[in-house]
């Protein structure tokens, strides 16, 4: 999964370092993210989730694009398109209500004329609770699958997220579809996360400075100084894609010492209490996604989830990638 510029992590550099690891397949959402993907990678299967866009047919098909199909009319536009050449999935809903034809419409197209002419090579469906492995829908939505995958032989099938790929039972099928996990996102939340991190943020100092007891700080004094402290100011705002919901709540690691986010988080800025970290210094630099702070931990902590925290990384920063 390469959607939203690579979980945010930036797709020019992920898709290439993907492809050498020997993948063959990835999934985009939008057409515009499949003809960026198309440039980086001339070679690869590449499914476009979020379906065929009325009249879209012919720049999916002038970029080699796959169209993830999810309802008769997208089937018959493709299908007039394709006449059997060029492949596409199809997506059955087992439980999401999102998108997709529900399990009797998927089951009635079976052996329909359409399938073949639509070139369908894969049959995908999408896990309501993968992360949640007693949640019962699992097992229904396995259920479903499975009779699905039986009716449309001649196809591949894909039904594994990145926590799916975890689940007992059989939901690994053909082609697997981990996303956050290759981030460094823990497929399994509430237990050890088999996945190294992958990203780290760090940010500026701009400025330290010295407050007195009863000094505030932010916008709307939101955080008083209970005695003498050292604050530092980070090159860093929710405009960069750090959550504002994360205020008076986050931390940050300043020479390993975590320091706590004082007040509102502003656009542009957030300020620090590095009263007990001896290494903040002007130009020095503040973690906020690495080491004790890993993506989760961040997200739950602005009471979202690390999925939001990757994709929302903004272009301001300066991406270094280490091989």
């Amino acid at each position: 999964m390469v959607k939203a510029d690579a979980y945010g992590c930036g797709l020019a550099a992920v898709a290439p370092a993907l492809a050498r690891a020997g993948c063959r397949t990835v999934f985009v959402a939008h057409l515009s993210e499949g003809i960026a993907a198309r440039k980086l990678l001339p070679e690869a299967a590449i499914y476009v989730l979020n379906g065929l866009p009325p009249g879209a047919g012919a720049a999916f098909a002038g970029h080699a694009l796959r169209p993830v199909l999810g309802d008769r009319e997208e089937l018959a536009e493709w299908a007039a398109v394709s006449d059997g050449r060029l492949p596409a999935a199809l997506h059955v809903d087992t439980g999401m209500n999102r998108l997709g034809l529900s399990v009797a419409q998927a089951l009635e197209l079976a052996g329909d004329p359409v399938i073949g002419q639509a070139g369908i090579d894969l049959v995908m469906s999408h896990l309501v609770s993968a992360e949640c492995p007693a949640d019962p829908i699992n097992v229904r939505q396995a259920a479903d699958f499975a009779r699905l995958r039986a009716a449309f032989p001649s196809a591949r099938a894909s039904l594994a997220n990145s926590s799916g790929t975890w689940l007992a039972g059989d939901t690994r099928y053909d082609l697997l579809r981990p996303g956050y996990a290759l981030f460094g996102g823990n497929p399994e939340p509430g237990r050890p996360n088999p996945m190294r991190p992958v990203v780290r943020l760090e940010a500026t100092i701009l400025q330290i400075r010295h407050v007195e007891a009863g000094e505030t700080c932010g916008y709307n004094a939101r955080w008083t100084a209970p005695g003498p402290r050292r604050l530092a100011t980070l090159s860093l705002g929710y405009a960069d894609g750090y959550p504002r919901a994360a205020s008076g709540r986050g931390r940050a690691l300043v020479g390993g010492v975590p320091c706590p986010i004082l007040g509102l988080i502003s656009m542009d800025l957030i300020i620090l209490d590095v009263t007990d970290a001896p290494a903040a210094r002007r130009g020095g630099t503040a973690t906020l996604i690495g080491d004790r702070l890993d993506i989760d931990t961040v997200g739950q902590t602005a009471g979202t989830i690390g999925y939001e925290i990757l994709t929302g990384l903004g272009s301001r920063y300066v991406r270094n990638y280490v091989e």
